[in-house]
């Protein structure tokens, strides 16, 4: 069958099966015929290229003195990332929008190139605001950060077969960049240049608000719309409350009022079987989302359904864009003043507890527990059955609404915490370290003079590598044993401080065990080699020399062969146990170069910049 044929016939379905509230206050019946975008003169069948959308935002910047079209830096391909700034005072740097007192709110779209909808309801909106004015007031006291296509190489690889579980646009790009990274997976540890370029962006602008605009993949139900706020144990608790009093509160009903049907992110405990429950999500940093979160920002997710067409989508989000924006306008002093509050609370805890105090205890890993909570689940009847296509259980989604009370599993468990330090200490060597801290905008000094002491560190065992990789890298597990020893640190090794506002994100990268840091992603992976070597004639004079002068080495030695049958019948691995437990054994390896800063340190520091990096 033709892949437009198909769409026709599942878009008929669709609205045939369950008759979804189309919903939507869209302003676009009213807009001039030469402001309508491709979606809107295609009836929503298709979505505009790069240069169209591109021209569409150029159009805009010429036509009012509210748009600023500008670029934050270049994807692989070379082409320009664009930001479009809405401001009724003209503030288009961070500058001048910190002066103007107002909120700012960033509004990202595309990162999955193939779910578009933010795009098409930006541009709507941003029509609404600025040339149209229907919604000027959208501007009194907020200015609006949009990115209307943020893979932009991924939304060039243009296609019909891009999207395999998505009803429309009849032709959409591709969820990756051209290095085939996921740039919502990239946020820590900043391998593209796109997620270079956005952590620059985001580190000057610190908007108040991030909105990060996506479509489901995953089960069936009735919802146009699901959300997701941000709301982990490290989030700032006072972001995350503004945006359950005004977000979930206040902005939902109002959506729903409005004609949609939206609920909390749904993800199946089991794909196969809904009956098992839903669960909240744990997605961390390395999602946007997470990420924003941990810089004590508000942050929002949108993900539409995907099996609602392309109009009810786009509808949906230009919705909740608005009345987001709307409620951000009714009280922005309340938004800025939970994200000052989160900012102030992180600074305060990287200048350490006082010494009278116990040090604060940092969660680092989480899980869900099976605690949970019964909920209205507004779902698809479905059966379950054999497949003798596959072999297993298989699920099939019928044509008939089904309203259901399922278990919700929300519940976060912390499973691992550490003691906060008040900083990290690098060394000069670790220069692509160095480099990704310095590109979230972390504050980093450089030691002017040597500086000996003792510190926390950490030292590894039983590491493996991921076999096949996973966004570029083979991710590294490990377990890691707390240590204390006396290291000297060499003139530009750096310094992160933790009395900072972004210093979360220090914490996630530099503590090994968070599962999000540089030793996970394989950053450190040259500590786990070896380097120096020993013949096996020379081990089997050591090893004797050792077993005669040390019977408590003897007793240890012998244990081994007869617990460890492996370990007896290696005859390498046998006189390496010896080796290991000699002069000559290498003191570094398997052991940590960051030192986690306890004590407040006297010692010359520096600026950081590139230009004081060794070469």
């Amino acid at each position: 069958m033709h892949r437009r044929q198909l769409l026709r016939l599942l878009s008929g379905w669709v609205l045939l099966r369950l008759a979804l509230p189309i919903g939507g206050t869209a302003g676009q019946k009213g807009a001039p015929g030469e402001w309508l975008t491709r979606a809107e003169r295609t009836e929503f069948r298709e979505t505009a290229r790069y240069d169209e959308t591109m021209d569409y935002c150029r159009r805009l910047e010429k036509a009012s003195p509210w748009i600023r079209l500008t670029s934050f830096g270049k994807s692989g391909e070379g082409r320009e990332l664009p930001l479009v700034i809405a401001s009724k005072e003209q503030a288009f740097d961070p500058a001048a929008a910190a002066k103007s007192g107002k909120a700012v709110v960033l509004v990202q779209n595309g990162i999955h190139a193939g779910e578009i909808d933010g795009k098409d309801a930006s541009l709507m909106l941003l029509r609404e605001t600025v040339i149209t004015k229907q919604f000027a007031s959208l501007l009194d006291h907020a200015i609006l950060l949009v990115i209307p296509i943020y893979n932009v190489d991924g939304h060039e690889r243009f296609g019909a077969w891009n999207r395999i579980n998505q009803n429309g646009p009849a032709e959409q790009g591709w969820r990756v960049t051209a290095r085939n990274l996921n740039l919502n997976r990239d946020y820590m540890k900043a391998d593209a240049p796109e997620t270079r370029a956005w952590l620059k962006l985001f580190s000057a602008w610190r908007p108040d608000l991030f909105i990060d605009s996506h479509v489901t993949d995953g089960a069936d139900f009735q919802y146009d719309v699901t959300y997701l706020v941000e709301n982990q144990i490290n989030a700032a608790a006072s972001a995350t409350r503004w945006a359950t009093e005004h977000l979930v509160q206040r902005v939902i009903p109002a959506l729903e009022r409005a004609g949609h049907l939206a609920a909390p992110f749904i993800f199946l405990r089991d794909d196969r079987d809904p009956s098992k429950g839903l669960q909240g999500g744990l997605g961390g940093p390395r999602f946007s989302t997470g990420y924003a979160a941990l810089q004590n920002r508000v942050a929002f997710l949108i993900e539409t359904h995907m099996l609602k067409d392309y109009r009810t989508r786009v509808l949906a989000t230009y919705d909740l864009l608005r009345l987001i924006l709307e409620e951000v306008n009714r009280d922005p002093e309340s938004l800025r003043q939970a994200v000052r509050q989160g900012d102030e609370e992180t600074v305060a805890a990287g200048r350490g507890p006082g010494p009278a105090a116990g040090r604060l205890l940092f969660p680092l890993r989480f899980r869900v527990g099976e605690t949970s909570t019964p909920v209205l689940f507004k779902g698809v009847k479905y059966r379950r059955e054999l497949s003798e296509v596959s072999g297993g259980v298989r699920i099939v989604y019928e044509n008939a609404p089904m309203e259901i009370t399922l278990p919700r599993y929300e519940e976060i468990q912390v499973e691992k915490s550490v003691a906060q330090p008040l900083g990290y200490l690098i060394p000069p060597g670790w220069a692509h370290v160095i480099e990704v801290l310095a590109a979230h905008g972390l504050e980093l000094e450089r030691l002017k003079e040597p500086l000996s002491a003792e510190f926390e560190s950490y030292r590894f065992r039983d590491v493996k590598w991921q076999e096949k990789p996973f966004e570029g890298r083979h991710p590294v597990t490990f377990q890691a044993e707390a240590i204390r020893e006396k290291r000297t640190y060499a003139p530009g090794s750096v310094l992160v401080r933790l009395d900072q506002p972004a210093a979360k994100i220090a914490i996630y990268l530099l503590e090994p065990e968070t599962g999000e840091g540089f030793v996970s992603w394989g950053f450190f992976d040259p500590i786990f080699e070896q380097k120096e070597y020993a013949e096996e004639y020379v081990l089997e004079k050591l090893a004797r020399e050792m077993l005669a002068g040390d019977p408590q080495l003897k007793k240890e030695f012998e244990d081994r062969l007869e617990t460890d049958k492996e370990f007896a019948g290696d005859a390498r691995r046998r006189l390496e146990f010896f080796y290991e437990r000699s002069p000559w054994w290498d003191r570094r390896i398997n052991v940590y170069p960051v030192a986690r800063v306890t004590t407040e340190l006297r010692v010359a520091t520096g600026p950081y910049d590139d230009s004081s990096a060794p070469r």
